[in-house]
């Protein structure tokens, strides 16, 4: 399939690379030059605009937030306006439930395509295919885009025909992932501060009550105390609990442990957090507790 690849970042790097090595004809658009030439060099065409990256069957969008999206998608050479008819725009960030259901309507007015396509997981799973795709939309243009799917993820979930269930779905588990961050780290500063080995008690910890992966990512992020290079930026946690309570506000359901995530980021990044790794909020409550701690060291 001839695609578009709009948003290099260390996710899109990673599943634009994939694309490419299942054989799609790729062309590839960051803001910031120079994030292109891995690429080109495995294949891709590198656009100098955004409307040269939208003239094939489908274009992904891979950006940090709405105001990242907003600048891709619309004005005179955006891909609102430059995308054929019938083509395919799949957004896969990570954005508010009100932008995608606005794409949603204005993609049909213009004739074109839209699905979300939001993904689970960290850098490491997008270099290696391994993501979890959460899609909805409709069911044809859906079937349509499975081959891109199966080429960036190990398994796709379909969610329905309307694409900002799909954005909802993708709030609620990173909220929920937040949440085993700081709900770890309050654990590990209570043990740890007793004198209990941070490592060994996660051992017990995911080989019991807890196997899922992530309790091993963040629990081993949290015990090893490093948060640079951030894998998923601080910021866009914080942006991300912030949409989801704009959602939970929308539907009128109260989320009191997404209001205090919210509080626990922004105390993150008032003491200069801004460059960490979002896992790093797992280790204010050692701080507070007067354990030395390396979250703004």
């Amino acid at each position: 399939m001839k695609l578009g690849f709009l948003g290099l970042g260390q996710m899109g790097v990673g599943m634009a690379s994939n694309l490419i090595k299942a054989g799609h004809d790729v062309t590839v658009y960051n803001r910031s030059p120079g994030k292109a030439a891995a690429l080109c060099e495995q294949g891709a065409t590198e656009a100098k605009t955004i409307a040269d990256a939208c003239h094939g069957e489908a274009v992904f969008t891979m950006v940090a937030d709405d105001k990242a999206l907003r600048a891709l998608a619309f004005g005179d050479s955006g891909i609102i306006a430059t995308l054929p008819k019938k083509a395919i725009h799949i957004s896969s960030s990570t954005i508010s439930v009100a932008l995608s259901e606005e794409l949603t309507e204005v993609h049909a007015k213009a004739g074109q395509r839209f699905i979300s396509a939001p993904v689970f997981g960290r850098p490491d799973a997008a270099a290696a295919a391994k993501l979890a795709v959460v899609a909805a939309g409709p069911a044809e243009t859906l079937a349509a885009c499975a081959p891109l799917f199966d080429a960036i993820g190990h398994r796709t979930f379909i969610l329905g025909d309307t694409p900002p269930i799909a954005n909802l779905v993708k709030l609620s588990g990173n909220f929920l992932i937040a949440s085993v961050i700081e709900t770890l780290g309050e654990a590990m500063a209570l043990v740890g501060k007793a004198g209990v080995d941070l490592h060994a008690y996660l051992d017990m910890l995911t080989s019991t009550l807890f196997a899922a992966p992530v309790y091993k990512t963040y629990g081993n992020l949290i015990a090893n105390g490093v948060f640079e290079p951030a894998g998923f930026a601080a910021p866009l946690g914080q942006k991300d609990i912030r949409l989801a309570l704009a959602a939970a506000e929308h539907l009128n359901v109260p989320m009191p442990v997404a209001s205090l995530l919210r509080d626990r980021f922004l105390t993150l990044l008032a003491n200069g957090g801004e460059n960490l790794d979002w896992s790093a909020v797992g280790k204010l409550a050692a701080r507070d507790s007067g354990q030395q701690s390396p979250v703004t060291d």
